[in-house]
């Protein structure tokens, strides 16, 4: 695959790093898949190892961002190791507050200015240099004001002149608004961004359009959450019998059961089918945290998404508004 107009060759499922570079995440369960210790050196072998199964497995895209805990340390460290060339991404504007704790009150703090930027792209040079092919704004939103801050937008456009492919990342319920401010960004009549790295999952599609709208202008696509941080997946499901779970959820969890049981598919994988099976999707990412989720995630590449699943699943969406107010309730695990 050809990350839209950039030329970078990607693979269609991608590993994203958010839950492997930190010992603490949003993803329902982490605190469970991280059996072999949070210690600094047991996640660095844990993530090594993973990179290397995703590696066997053809995955040719990694993410990571600034805020990622060590994950860019991680990954950079990997890369000098073994001599593979991916195509790597990362992200600018969130930096990472947790000191290495779970509990901390605060794990992350956003800040778009000029001056993070600058210390950020220095931080993530001098991490993943010659293998650094994305640089995305974390989380961009129209209340940040980073789409109208000229000194950063004339940065970034100096990066891309050197080679460095520019991008933004999205999240909240007003993707699609951000996403068409967005594609109307030029600097000194060029257009800015190349790609975009957006949620949709098959609970929250509501940026589908604008997606598809970016595509069309030679953007890149990258899917993140398509499994809605273990809501789809078989831990997610199990779920839904709490009460904790948002309204209506057990039936969507029925929906999904009965789709996957007819397309021989894990929950997870069918989740990532559907992402995949969007035609603006360029790079949808696995948020694997383990050796059996990563292999059940790639396992999507091999399911017979057809009009049938498409149908039967339209039902299981919820409002952009619902979606986001619950997954602002998910606590660091």
């Amino acid at each position: 695959m050809t990350l839209g107009d950039t030329g970078i060759q990607v693979s269609p499922i991608g590993l994203g790093l958010a839950a492997l570079g930190r010992p603490g995440y949003i993803n329902l369960g982490h605190g469970q898949d991280l059996a072999a210790g949070r210690e600094v050196d047991s996640m660095r072998a844990h993530c090594h190892a993973m990179l290397d199964r995703a590696w066997a497995a053809g995955v040719r895209y990694f993410d990571a961002a600034r805020s990622y805990g060590l994950a860019e340390d991680f990954l950079g460290s990997w890369l000098r190791a073994s001599g593979y060339r991916p195509a790597v991404g990362s992200k600018w504007g969130y930096t990472y507050t947790a000191a290495w704790r779970v509990d901390a009150d605060v794990h992350e703090v956003k800040d778009h200015g000029a001056a993070v930027l600058e210390r950020q792209w220095q931080e993530t040079g001098e991490r993943l240099g010659p293998w650094l092919r994305l640089y995305q704004i974390h989380s961009a939103t129209l209340d940040s004001g980073v789409l109208d801050d000229a000194a950063v937008l004339s940065r970034l456009a100096f990066l891309k002149a050197g080679g460095t492919a520019v991008g933004l990342s999205l999240s909240g319920p007003r993707q699609q608004e951000t996403l068409r401010r967005a594609l109307a960004v030029r600097v000194d009549g060029i257009r800015l961004f190349d790609t975009v790295q957006a949620t949709w999952n098959l609970l929250e599609p509501s940026a589908g359009p604008a997606l598809s709208e970016a595509s069309a202008a030679g953007l890149g696509v990258i899917v993140k959450e398509a499994v809605a941080n273990g809501r789809l997946t078989e831990r997610g499901l199990e779920a839904a019998r709490l009460r904790s779970a948002p309204r209506g959820f057990a039936e969507r969890a029925q929906l999904l059961r009965r789709e996957a049981e007819r397309l021989d598919a894990g929950v997870d994988a069918l989740a990532l089918a559907g992402a995949l099976a969007q035609p603006w999707a360029t790079v949808v990412l696995s948020g694997a945290a383990t050796a059996s989720q990563l292999d059940a995630n790639l396992a999507a590449l091999d399911v017979a998404w057809d009009a049938a699943a498409a149908d039967a699943l339209r039902p299981v969406a919820e409002s952009a508004e619902d979606y986001w107010r619950h997954r602002g309730t998910l606590a660091w695990n």
